[in-house]
């Protein structure tokens, strides 16, 4: 196997893939099978073997790091395959083709610097692992080779796919993307990288629309048919987590079927390649943007580079492919007879301006002089038993008695900080701190330029930091963010309805139900109302509910204040006719001092209802309720106690009868007063235990409010009119036995048919009343009050004031005692 080797006191292995692709061959089983054959010369990788020869040769002059000890080095070609690169790593635990059999046991290898890809890292840690040799790879990024139980020697100088998964999601989190495509490539790199960033992304709500699978050995059709499903998708924004060598071909299927339109985001393995990096790959790709380890200028590294030569060390390896391409000849080389322009010898590359010399932007090409740099640390602080610069300098081990487990354990711990100012160091997880430079492809003066235009660094509290300047962004859709999302925000009220086996971002948009809303876009949810308030039109903003309750100024508050004023006024005006006629037959005979207390009665019974309008308050509450019971046992009190002193008098059936004397006035106010004191003392206790309270009644409609005064005590409610029913029942019963009286003066047939009215129009009241809605309970209320006051009024004075007003020729004491005139004792 070729290789680029230097002996050494100290050896350090190197695995490169100096050719990015392995030529396959079928075995005949023949005869024995042929080499392994690689194509493809990678400049990039090129240079990553020689930046390891620089720093080794920089060390072995350094005086201070490693004095008197003398590093070697033995660089193999993996071929960019798993395969390959398991065999170089077997290649370097053995005997190397170098020496000769009969010298001297040479030195084993003390570290491996390895690999480019996570696939072959995993293969390389694997094998030489479990010998405990340290292995410190420059571009593997798989967070699956932090697992220290069966990785316990594999060391990094480039950071996690875990934080650039965490970059990645943060990036797409920053422009708001939800709804994106991925395409991994085929092996532990590109399938362990989208399962980390399928992991961050979606904990921030995003969906993945498709996974793409490719490798640099699919075939064309695998490759179209990855093509296709970019064509077919709605995504606007892919993720591309695959090496450069897998990605090139469907790159340029991308090209040459014209797919632009797509926002591509890169992972760190192509964004800053230099294959892609081409005007024509552009025309899809351009405003690619992507994370990469932070750049370095190696000034010393460019003199280097320019001589190497293949005429310095004819059997030096790769270097003839490399003089072909730079210079576009083939050496002349003793015992060599090749085909092809031949050099002359004089060819230079002092002067060349090709990129490889480009030594200002270097970014795994630093990795790899990072990870020399940490092994020769390890390897002076274990010497030496102390670290590097600090004198005197005398070995405390022999250098023969280096053992590959202790060169891991020093590089566990070693920490230092470079000539560049970086601090070289590694966590328990043998990774290195994160921070990325974030790169945008643009195109300047014809050249594609990986332009740096922000930063991610993780901290150690687990947090990170983005920065970036959006406005230099040059997009591949324009100078606008792009945005690539399966459905659209949805509006403010409106909330997301997921749609039935398709992903979370494809949802749709749902108006929110009445008392909800949604102020906000994209609600997953709509919000609940207060109970005090309502929602708008929109859906967007809760608005008080309107309040209810009978008002004076509304028409059914006008008409029930008006008819209630009027009856006042009636009570009133039929109070003063029968104090002004009150010497006249006809009020003697109906009893003017009870008439005068029912008129008082009536009077406050009509001014009733104007307390059970307007806004409710605690004291309107107590008070209207309260004052129904009582004003209504008074003046039922009053109608008992003159059917009593009618009833009384009608039944005495002697002429003379002393009988009715013990219903005399004083008789009269006492049961009157009597049966009102026991309503007031129902509503004494009922205010005192549960008075009437205003309330909010929320049951009757959801886009308005009730207010309405709770009876507090619905038993105390319906004790005030179980009792005034009772009186209502024994004026009621009292006054039917006194039906057949002489007609000229049947005030108990008047006082039996108002009673019939008041008890027709409470009995009616009671399901009216449970059964009306908001204020219509209380305009009930108030119509039972007025209804049974108007009866009163009109069935027992009525007659009276028309006989006085309109009939005064009946107003005579003959035509009041009637052609018997039985009355007579009694009322005159």
């Amino acid at each position: 196997m070729p290789s680029l080797f230097h002996p050494g006191e100290i050896m350090i292995g190197g695995i490169f893939p100096v050719f990015n692709k392995e030529v396959s061959s079928t075995s005949t089983f023949a005869r024995e099978p042929p080499g392994v054959k690689c194509a493809g010369f990678d400049l990039r990788a090129f240079r990553w073997t020689q930046v390891m020869i620089f720093a080794i040769e920089e060390i072995n002059k350094d005086p201070a790091l490693l004095p008197n000890i003398s590093l070697g080095y033995r660089i193999l070609n993996s071929c960019a395959s798993p395969t390959n690169a398991l065999r170089a790593a077997l290649t370097l635990a053995s005997r190397p083709e170098e020496t000769e059999f009969n010298s001297s046991c040479p030195p084993t290898i003390s570290a491996v610097i390895a690999a480019s890809g996570s696939s072959q890292s995993l293969a390389v840690a694997g094998t030489v692992g479990p010998f405990q040799v340290p292995i410190v790879s420059y571009f593997s990024t798989c967070a699956c080779l932090s697992d220290r139980a069966k990785y316990p020697t594999f060391f990094r100088t480039i950071p996690s796919d875990y934080f650039q998964a965490k970059a990645l999601a943060a990036l797409v989190k920053h422009f708001g993307w939800q709804w994106i495509g991925a395409i991994q490539s085929d092996n532990d790199y590109g399938r362990n990288g989208i399962l980390s960033f399928t992991e961050e992304v979606k904990k921030l709500g995003v969906c993945i629309a498709f996974v793409g699978t490719i490798l640099r050995t699919y075939s064309m059709d695998k490759i179209l048919d990855v093509v296709e499903m970019i064509r077919r998708s709605t995504v606007k924004v892919i993720l591309a987590f695959v090496p450069e060598g897998d990605f090139y071909p469907l790159m340029k299927e991308v090209v040459k079927q014209n797919i632009t339109g797509i926002q591509w985001i890169a992972s760190e393995a192509w964004i800053t390649a230099a294959r892609p990096s081409t005007p024509e790959i552009y025309q899809a790709f351009g405003g690619a943007l992507g994370f990469v380890m932070q750049k370095m200028t190696m000034p010393k590294l460019r003199p280097f580079l320019t001589n190497i030569s293949p005429y310095t060390d004819p059997s030096a390896a790769f270097v003839k492919d490399f003089w072909e391409i730079m210079v576009g000849c083939r050496p002349v080389l003793p015992e060599e007879h090749r085909m092809g322009k031949i050099c002359t010898g004089n060819e230079t590359l002092m002067n060349s301006q090709h990129a490889f010399f480009d030594v200002t932007q270097l970014r795994v090409t630093y990795n790899v002089y990072k990870a020399v740099y940490a092994i020769a640390h390890a390897l002076h602080q274990l010497i030496f038993c102390k670290p590097a610069g600090q004198k005197p300098v005398r070995p405390c081990l022999n250098v023969s008695e280096i053992q590959p487990k202790t060169v891991t354990d020093h590089l566990q711990r070693v920490n230092f900080r470079n000539e560049f100012g970086d601090d070289v160091f590694f966590d328990e997880n043998g990774d290195p701190p994160a921070s990325y430079d974030i790169i945008n492809w643009q195109l300047r003066n014809g050249q594609v330029q990986h332009v740096t235009l922000g930063h991610f660094a993780s901290a150690a509290n687990g947090d990170f930091r983005l920065n970036i300047q959006e406005e230099k962004i040059v997009w591949r859709t324009g100078k606008r963010v792009p945005t690539s999302v399966c459905s659209n925000v949805c509006p403010v009220g409106t909330r997301k309805a997921q749609i039935k086996g398709k992903p979370t971002c494809c949802f749709d948009c749902i108006p929110c139900a009445d008392g909800t809303i949604a102020n906000s876009t994209g609600a997953a949810d709509c919000t609940p109302c207060p109970q005090e308030y309502w929602s708008n039109e929109r859906k967007d903003e809760c608005i008080p509910k309107t309040t209810e309750f009978l008002r004076y100024h509304e028409p059914m508050g006008i008409a029930l204040t008006v008819v209630s004023l009027l009856g006042a006024s009636l009570s009133l005006v039929t109070m003063m006719v029968f104090i002004h006629y009150r010497e006249t037959p006809v009020i003697k005979a109906s009893n003017s001092e009870l008439s005068c207390f029912l008129l008082f009665s009536l009077f406050l019974c009509f001014l009733c209802p104007l307390t059970f309008m307007g806004k409710p308050t605690v004291w309107t509450c107590m008070l209207r309720h309260t004052a129904f019971g009582v004003t209504f046992a008074l003046c039922i009190s009053c109608v008992l106690g003159k059917t009593i002193v009618v009833v009384t008098a009608f039944k005495a059936t002697i002429p003379g009868n002393k009988v009715a004397g013990k219903f005399g006035p004083a008789q009269q106010r006492i049961i009157v007063c009597s049966c009102t004191m026991i309503q007031i003392l129902i509503c004494v206790l009922w205010l005192k235990f549960k008075p009437p309270f205003p309330d909010m009644v929320f049951r009757y409609s959801n886009k308005k409010i009730v207010l309405e005064c709770n009876t507090g005590s619905e038993a105390a409610f319906y004790a005030v009119l179980g009792y005034i029913g009772i009186l209502a029942i024994i004026c009621l019963v009292l006054a039917f036995l006194a039906r057949k009286l002489p007609d000229n003066f049947n005030e108990a047939k008047f006082i039996t048919f108002s009673m019939l009215i008041f008890c027709a129009v409470w009995i009616t009241f009671i399901p009216a009343y449970i059964s009306s809605p908001g204020k219509f309970t209380v305009a009930v209320e108030i119509f039972a009050i007025l209804s049974s006051a108007f009866g009163l009024l009109s069935s027992i004075f009525a007659p009276k004031c028309y006989i006085i007003l309109v009939k005064p020729e009946k107003n005579t004491k003959k035509h009041v005692m009637g052609i018997n005139g039985i009355q007579k004792n009694l009322i005159f």
